[in-house]
């Protein structure tokens, strides 16, 4: 099992701040947590996805993967 953790306005989006997936793909999961979250569907497009500790854009196997961090556009300073 996979741990996808959101922070704020993804976790506001998704309903949970952490869950557990089995996904093997980025794209599967990218495609799932939309389809169980539609509020995410709007916001995911823009946000950074670490697979442990990596940013990744492409999909890419999650076979080995242990956390995947989902993380929004931040502003401030």
């Amino acid at each position: 099992m996979i741990r996808v953790r959101y922070f704020a306005a993804a976790a506001e989006a998704a309903g949970v701040d952490v869950e557990e997936r089995d996904e093997q793909s980025l794209d599967e999961l990218r495609a799932a947590v939309v389809a169980e979250h539609p509020a995410l569907a709007d916001i995911l497009p823009r946000c950074a996805v670490m697979v442990d500790g990596v940013r990744s854009d492409d999909d890419r196997s999650l076979a080995d993967a242990t956390l995947i961090d989902v993380l929004p556009p931040f502003a401030g300073g």
